[in-house]
């Protein structure tokens, strides 16, 4: 840009008067000069997570074994032994690592200095991580090396105005933090995870059901209002985060996570890394459609797998089911745990209320499978407490619908962890915040 910007102003503007060159003719070469070649295949921008600091992927394996020697470091990084010295110093100096002493073996005689391994220092941060629902919001604080400090759970208000979720969050954040011994503005960011559709690179929240308004740039407003970090996403996502950082994912390249509660959501993890789309806003199983001009999505169209199996869907038909037309009215929660309970005691229009809802699962998750096949799915959400819903009817269902290939299908693991696993994934993402700040680019994320 400089070489253009000093070029003189006159000579520009009697180019400027010249006749533009026709792009579909290649411009004249200099004497000596041989043609460029045109070039194919992806364009990779420097630095991009294909080639990420060697600081970073240092920092990234002592974080993943929690505590390891210089000595493995290289040859997990398959760098020399003298570059892990150096950057783990400089880590050190930055206070993102610390040396500890790991127990020696027992064949070793327990004789001499202990050996001395790196970890990461567990006070350099402290992140908050919320999971807003509407029922029951969660919170969780998590220091640097990933250890709980302290957790909470609130009654959710439903849908609010911004002005009352950013109050919301505000509370959640505060309350966390007093908890665990801190004040917020010693917390190093935010994450935070709600249903709907949210694009997590802009901040923006498109739709919701627990907002009000729609394209709302929360994250930015959040911002504002804590003054910290505030990074947002999907609660689906969150998931599959909280499984990548904590769980069973972390062994896994690619797996999917499935949710079932309010609505349906999913998360997809790729090599190792959240895939979120071209547009951040990727992965909405809930609204594939399985049904042309079907059941009302609380999206506003029909037929969308959710409209079959969330909440709501089965909210739909238990009052008829139960007898309860006309009786006093139930919470959503406590109807579906009486359709349930009646179900698996044999009582045939709950049991078929589930098992066509159990139907459409199978058929969503068979389409998960046909598409990417992972090597984990993962069942997850406050509807997993049904068995019926699951049963094995359903997963029956799902294999005669996946292709056959001869080779077995995808393990399908069911995991109950709580509002907790939301919020573990939302703090999830504010450490990968953190460390792409002082890092480098984050290598969990895929734009």
């Amino acid at each position: 840009m400089d070489e253009y910007r000093n070029r003189d102003p006159e000579t520009a503007s009697a180019r400027s008067r010249t006749a533009a060159p026709d792009p579909a003719q290649p411009l004249p070469l200099a004497p000596g000069m041989e043609a460029a070649p045109q070039g194919y295949g992806p364009l990779i921008a420097p630095m991009s997570d294909m080639q990420r600091p060697l600081r970073q992927q240092v920092f990234e394996c002592v974080r993943a074994a929690g505590a390891i020697s210089r000595a493995q470091i290289a040859k997990d990084v398959c760098i020399s032994p003298a570059s892990v010295t150096t950057l783990a110093a400089d880590l050190i100096e930055a206070g993102f690592l610390t040396e500890v002493a790991i127990p020696r073996e027992a064949q070793d005689g327990g004789r001499g200095r202990p050996p001395v391994a790196l970890g990461v220092r567990a006070d350099a941060f402290a992140v908050c991580g919320i999971k807003l629902s509407d029922h029951e919001h969660g919170a969780v604080i998590l220091d640097f090396a990933g250890r709980e400090l302290a957790r909470l759970c609130a009654p959710s208000a439903g849908s609010q105005s911004l002005a009352d979720t950013l109050s919301t969050l505000e509370h959640l954040v505060a309350a966390a933090a007093d908890r665990a011994g801190l004040t917020p503005g010693a917390l190093a960011g935010v994450g935070v995870g709600l249903p709907g559709l949210v694009d997590a690179e802009a901040g923006r929240v498109p739709w919701s059901p627990l907002l009000s308004g729609e394209n709302v740039a929360l994250a930015a407003a959040a911002e504002a209002r804590l003054g910290l970090p505030v990074s947002l996403d999907n609660d689906a996502n969150l998931v599959a985060l909280a499984e990548l950082w904590f769980g069973v994912g972390r062994r896994a390249a690619d797996f999917a996570v499935v949710t079932v509660e309010q609505g349906v959501g999913m998360g997809l993890v790729l090599n190792h890394r959240l895939y979120r789309g071209a547009r951040g806003l990727g992965m909405e199983l809930g609204h594939v459609k399985v049904q042309l001009d079907g059941a009302l999505c609380r999206c506003g169209q029909r037929g969308c797998l959710e409209a079959y199996i969330a909440d709501y869907a089965l909210a739909r038909e238990a009052s008829a089911a139960l007898g309860r037309i006309g009786e006093p009215e139930l919470s959503t929660p406590q109807l579906l745990d009486a359709l349930h309970e009646r179900a698996m005691a044999g009582d045939a229009a709950a049991r078929s209320i589930f098992n066509r809802a159990g139907r459409y699962l199978a058929l969503g998750l068979a389409n998960v499978v046909n598409l990417f096949d992972p090597e984990i799915v993962i069942l997850a959400g406050e509807r997993m407490r049904y068995k019926r819903l699951y049963a094995e009817d359903t997963l029956a269902d799902m294999s005669r619908l996946v292709l056959a290939t001869g080779r077995p299908a995808p393990r399908i693991e069911v995991h109950s962890w709580g509002d907790q696993l939301w919020a573990y994934g939302a703090a999830a993402l504010a450490l990968a915040a953190v460390t792409e700040r002082h890092l480098g680019a984050a290598r969990e994320e895929v734009a």
